[in-house]
C-alpha cells in the first residue's frame, strides 16, 4: 500500500462530504468510500454497507501490513463504529477471500444496510462474489422510488431485488422480479419483508430472463432450445416500467446475452414489453469500451425498427462516490419512454 493512502482517502472523503450529507439526510448509510480506479490506486475500493466496511481488491491483494495500515486509516477517519471485511477478486487459480483475511465471526454475520429509508439484507461473504445490493446503481433506484406508484414493473436480471423492492415500496401495485438463480431471488423476497411489501404485489420468476422477456414481448422464446426444453411459459403482456439490468455477458441455451455487441437483443423485446404510449425502459449498460452516445444511439436505432419509436430518452448519471477520471464512467443508464 503506498504511503499515500491516507492523503488519498482524505481527498475521497472530502469530496464525498456534500454527497454524504444528502445521503444521511435521505435515510441511506451505504455508499462507496474510496474508488481506486479513479482516485489514485486502481483496483482497490472501499465501501460502507451499514455497520460493515467491505475493501475489495481487483489486482494484487493486500500484506497483512497494508491491511492493518488500511484498518487504521479508516477507523481514525469514520465516526461511526464498523466491522471490516476485506474481499481479494484476483483472479488467480486457488485465490479465496480466507487466504487474504479471516476477520471475527460477527462481522461476517448477515447485517442489513439503508438506502432511501428502505432497509437491504447485507452479507460480506455468500455464495458469489458481488455484493447484495450493487452501489453504484443508486440514482436508478431513487427514480424507481419516486416513480413506480400505481405501475405494473418487471425487473430483469433482477439478482437480490434492488430494483423490485425500491418499486414495491413506493406502491407499484405489481412487480415481477426474473433472475436465473434462486439464491438471489431469496434473499431479494426477505429485502420484501424486511420493508414490508406483501407477497401479492411482488413476484420471483427463478427462469432465464431470455424466454421470459421474449414471450412478454409476444417473440418466441429463442435459441436452439427444442421442443423438450423446459421454461416457464407466459402469455404476451405490457408493463409500465421495464427495468433491463444485464451483466456484461452470460450465454444461455436460449441465446447470449452481450451488452457490448448485441445490446438491440434485449433492448428490442424490453420495448415490445412496455406499454405503448407511455411506458418506459430503464436500460443499463456496465461495459467501460461501450460511449455514452454510440449506445443511445443504437438504443434509438432498435426500438425505431422494431416499430416503437422512443418518445424520449434521458440518461441518470452515477453519484459523486463513484468518480471518473475521464468524465466517462463505466456504468450508463438511460431512461427510455416508449
Amino acid at each position: 500500500m503506498p504511503p499515500a493512502f491516507t492523503e488519498l482517502l482524505d481527498a475521497a472523503l472530502g469530496r464525498r462530504a456534500p454527497l454524504l450529507e444528502r445521503l444521511r439526510a435521505e435515510g441511506t448509510d451505504a455508499y462507496r468510500l474510496f474508488h481506486g480506479i479513479a482516485e489514485g490506486l486502481p483496483g482497490l475500493t472501499v465501501d460502507r454497507y451499514g455497520p460493515r466496511i467491505l475493501l475489495q481488491t481487483f489486482r494484487d491483494p493486500l500484506s497483512p501490513r497494508q491491511l492493518s495500515a488500511v484498518a487504521e486509516a479508516l477507523r481514525a477517519r469514520l465516526t461511526h463504529p464498523f466491522g471490516l471485511a476485506y474481499n481479494h477478486r484476483g483472479k488467480a487459480a486457488g485465490e479465496s477471500f480466507d487466504t487474504w483475511h479471516r476477520p471475527a465471526p460477527e462481522v461476517l454475520a448477515e447485517t442489513e444496510c439503508r438506502e432511501g429509508g428502505l432497509r437491504f439484507l447485507f452479507r460480506p461473504r455468500h455464495g458469489g462474489l458481488d455484493p447484495w445490493l450493487f452501489l453504484d446503481l443508486r440514482p436508478a433506484r431513487r427514480l424507481i422510488r419516486e416513480a413506480s406508484r400505481g405501475l405494473s414493473v418487471l425487473n430483469l436480471f433482477a439478482y437480490t431485488c434492488g430494483a423490485g423492492v425500491c418499486a414495491a415500496a413506493a406502491g407499484a401495485r405489481e412487480v415481477w422480479n426474473v433472475d436465473f438463480a434462486s439464491s438471489s431471488l431469496e434473499t431479494g423476497r426477505r429485502n420484501a419483508l424486511l420493508n414490508g411489501i406483501a407477497g401479492e404485489r411482488f413476484l420471483t420468476v427463478a427462469e432465464d430472463c431470455l424466454p421470459v422477456l421474449r414471450q412478454f414481448a409476444g417473440l418466441p422464446p429463442g435459441g436452439r432450445v427444442g421442443r423438450r426444453a423446459r421454461f416457464q411459459r407466459f402469455e404476451p403482456r405490457r408493463f409500465d416500467l421495464v427495468v433491463l439490468d444485464p451483466p456484461a455477458w452470460s450465454k444461455s441455451p436460449f441465446g447470449a446475452v452481450d451488452t457490448e455487441g448485441d445490446y438491440p437483443a434485449l433492448f428490442k423485446p424490453a420495448v415490445l414489453a412496455a406499454e405503448p404510449g407511455g411506458g418506459r425502459v430503464l436500460a443499463t449498460n456496465h461495459v467501460p469500451a461501450v460511449k455514452l452516445e454510440d449506445w443511445l444511439a443504437r438504443l434509438r436505432r432498435c426500438a425505431a425498427k422494431a416499430g416503437r419509436p422512443l418518445r424520449s430518452i434521458r440518461t441518470l448519471a452515477p453519484e459523486e462516490d463513484f468518480p471518473s477520471f475521464d468524465g466517462q464512467p463505466p456504468l450508463k443508464i438511460a431512461v427510455c419512454e416508449v
